[in-house]
Parts: structure tokens; sequence; C-alpha cells
């Protein structure tokens, strides 16, 4: 429990009606969950305007309301708190009723359009190698030390985001590393955050179903940047045009990484195999378990955090050797049949294009390469085509197939990817959209020697039609195929 007035030092409220100093149980912004002395703060969301829940939650008990206009009726014994921005203040508020977590850890946030998971996923295991607690905010699991909790955003919430950072201050964790969505930033999930350090991995073409404009994708990514207080790194890769872009308002300490161009931190892939890869990291050798130069990328952002952290070089990088794969990024399986499958997350045009170029350079024309590939639906369908054409110029055989398609129709959706394909292209094309028989088929088409790719849904569990999730796993379907 806290004093209302407490929890809203950090606001400048328009006007606030009734008692500031009443004591506040509980925090809420889902009017359902709103208790007795609770507070509810009211937000205008997409879908939905909370404000028109304000009666209804202060039936339930509700003593304290943050909301941006006030209701026709005022109800006796309950404090109103008039703001400009209730999102804002939901986290600001948040803050201060975990009480100011991220100020007790070093966060790192890690943003970009490819790339985030793994890098933050694999700064959190470094950490853990090092002999540190650590937590882990990501796309695939959040996690408070050793203990995980099931991801269901990116970035979470607002109150969910504190409350995890708060468990991890409270399991004596030091460090905490997140994704940071571009949803997050335009959405103020990060307001009120301190962060040590921030990370820009590349930006190519995605989420323009939310945001309409690369413009406004690249503006809502750089209001992370912005934000960053004096005491902090920003660590952008130079390779990326973008890079640049994040760092020209910040106020903290400016970085890049570079696999082409001189850098603070610099890689060069010495040898590219299956199984991993050789790297030159800042003058020094190194072994990975990882493969292709997209990876070579999120290693060396990894590297170049550890080190603004303050951490020592030589340990980073024996550490670095022992760490392994996230789950459904460049995720490998070997067929008794002599072909490998890979299951990864690439759902973008470039992360297509980098998996299926990594793919090449290892075979280097001595096995072919399959690729099981689709598209989401209620998302960007301005990528369809795109991906379609990528992965065909890439592959010698692709097989389009449903992805998520959500509420939409997946016939539809692969209709929209054979826009992309020119009579060449469209020779070397299957259709099949049950992706479990897609799977299998890439599987019986396969070689000694090729490579199956299933791209698109990498970690995720399931596969939603009809707006229902249901239980899929393409690792569990390619277990199944190649056995």
């Amino acid at each position: 429990m806290k004093k209302l007035n407490t929890l809203i030092t950090d606001l400048k409220p328009v006007k606030i009606v009734g008692n500031e100093n009443i004591t506040v149980t509980d925090v809420v912004c889902d009017s359902r969950q709103a208790t007795a002395g609770a507070m509810f703060i009211a937000v205008r969301g997409v879908a939905v305007d909370a404000h028109k829940f304000i009666d209804k939650t202060i039936e339930q008990g509700a003593t304290a309301i943050v909301c941006e206009t006030l209701p026709g009726q005022l109800s006796a014994g309950v404090t109103y708190v008039v703001v400009e921005n209730s999102t804002i203040a939901l986290a600001m508020i948040a803050n201060r009723w975990y009480d100011c977590p991220s100020e007790k850890l070093r966060l790192v946030g890690v943003t970009g359009t490819n790339g985030k998971t793994t890098t933050a996923t694999l700064l959190y295991r470094l950490a853990q190698e090092l002999g540190y607690k650590a937590g882990l905010l990501s796309t695939v699991r959040n996690m408070v030390d050793r203990k995980e909790y099931e991801a269901k955003q990116t970035t979470p919430d607002h109150l969910t985001l504190n409350r995890l950072l708060h468990e991890m201050v409270e399991a004596g964790c030091e460090y905490a590393f997140m994704e940071v969505s571009s949803h997050a930033c335009v959405q103020h999930r990060i307001d009120g955050l301190k962060f040590a350090g921030a990370i820009f991995t590349n930006l190519t073409r995605d989420h323009l179903d939310f945001h309409k404009t690369v413009d406004n994708y690249i503006a809502a990514k750089k209001m992370f940047f912005d934000s960053l207080p004096a005491d902090a790194f920003a660590l952008v890769n130079s390779d990326d045009k973008v890079g640049d872009v994040m760092l020209q308002n910040t106020a903290a300490s400016r970085h890049h990484y570079s696999l082409h161009t001189l850098a603070d931190f610099n890689c060069k892939v010495l040898e590219d195999r299956i199984d991993g890869m050789s790297l030159l990291m800042n003058g020094k050798e190194l072994e990975v378990q990882f493969v292709g130069r997209f990876n070579a990328y999120n290693l060396t952002c990894v590297y170049g955090a550890a080190i603004l952290l303050g951490l020592p070089a030589d340990e980073v990088l024996v550490a670095m050797s022992r760490l392994q794969p996230v789950d459904g990024r460049f995720q490998t399986f070997k067929s008794k049949h002599g072909y490998t499958a890979i299951v990864d997350y690439a759902h973008t045009p470039d992360a297509l294009v980098n998996v299926l170029s990594t793919i090449a350079e290892v075979l280097n024309g001595k096995g072919r390469i399959i690729t099981v590939c689709g598209c989401g639906g209620d998302r960007d369908a301005g990528k369809r085509p795109i991906m379609a054409r990528e992965a065909a110029m890439r592959s010698h055989q692709v097989i389009l197939t449903s992805d998520n398609p959500r509420t939409e129709d997946p016939e539809k959706i692969l209709l929209d990817m054979e826009q992309g394909l020119d009579d060449d292209l469209h020779r070397k094309t299957l259709k099949v959209t049950d992706r479990r028989e897609a799977i299998r088929l890439a599987c019986k088409l396969a070689q000694p020697g090729d490579v199956v790719l299933v791209a698109g849904k990498g970690h995720e569990p399931y596969q939603e039609v009809n707006g229902v999730r249901h239980h899929f796993d393409d690792r569990e379907e390619i277990m199944k195929a190649i056995e």
C-alpha cells in the first residue's frame, strides 16, 4: 500500500479533486481488476476508452481515479487526478508503485527490427555465465534470475514490466536486459525507467500496419535513445544507415559496432560453418556456436555492451564461446538421411534474406535450399510479395504456407505472396496451405547435403487461426518429419 500523493510524485496533474493523502491498496488499468481501495488509471486505448468504465470501478471499491477528463458526475469519497496523458501517468505510477526498480538494476534495452531477442538473451546468459544474477524480458520468455515467466508481448505492459523488474531486484539481480519494441516506445511503456544502456541492431521494413510509414517507425525507435540519461551508453550498428540517426539527440555516451567499418567494437568472420563460426573480435580470435553474419553482428554488440557495462574483456570472450543459439533462431536439426533442417523466426524480408544468404554461403553450392515460409495475417500486407520473391530468388524450392493467419483467410495471404513471383520464380514454388503438410513435404524433397529452412514462427509453440491459438511448434513438426 502507498499514499496517493507519493504515487503521483512524477506527474503534473491538471487538476486534483478530493483527498491526496488517501491510501492506495492496488494500481490497475483493467476495470475488471479494481477492488476496494484501488487506484484505476483510465487509458484511452486503440479499441477501447477506459474512461467509460470509471463508474464501474468505483462500484467495485476503487477510491482513486486517474483520468484525462472527469466523468459527468463525481462520487463522494473518491479522489480524481486529471492528467494530460493517462498512458504516461500509468508508466510513472507503475514505476512508483514498485519502488522505482530500474534504478536498482543496470538495465539495458535492445531495439531494432531483427536481433533483439538474440541480443538480449545472450546478454542475460553471458551475465549468468560470469556469475552474476540477471533478469530478461524478451519475446520468447521472461526470466527473473533462473525463474521463468511466460512472455505475452515483446515488451510487457507498464504494470507487468515494473513488477518483473521489482521481482528481479528482490531476487538479487544486478543486471536486466530487455527488448524494447517500437510499440512500447510509442505507447510509453518504458517511460519512467532508468536505463544504463541502449542497443540499436538494425532497421528494415516491419510493423507498418501500426506505424504506417518507415519514418514513423524510425521515430518510434529514436524516442528510446532520445530519453536516455547522460550516464547511460548508446551502442549502435554503424553498418546500418539508421544507426547514427538514433544518436542524433541522445545525451548518452555514443558507441558503434561494425563488421565493415572502423568502430569501437569490430568483428571479422574468419570461417563460417553449419555448426559455428571463427571470429576476430577486436583483434582476438573467438570460436562460437553460431552461424551467419547476422549472428556475428549480434555477438559483436553483445561483446560491446558487456565491455561498456565494465565486464572484463577476456572473461567475456571465454563466456561467449560457451553460449548457445536462442530457441527458434537458426536452430538446426540433423536428419539421419543426410540433410539439415533449420527453424528460424525470420518474418521480415531482411531477416529472410540474411538467413538464406548465410545458408548459401555455408553450402557453397554443395547442396540445395528448400524453404518453407508464409506471412502473418492482420499485419503489414505490403511485405507479403516481397517475402515470397526473396525466398524464391534465394532457394532451389519454395513452399508457401500458412503462418499465423489470425483472422484472415490463409488462402488470401498466399495469393498476396504470389504477386511477388514472376513466371520463372513461380515454377519452383509450391503452395501448401497446411503448415504441417508443408514441412513434411519439404523434408520428403530433401536429399543428402540439402538444407530445409522453416521460417517465420521460430520459437512460437502455437498457430493462431480465426483468432484462436492452437498448439503448433515448427521444431516438433521437423523432429517428426525427419524421423
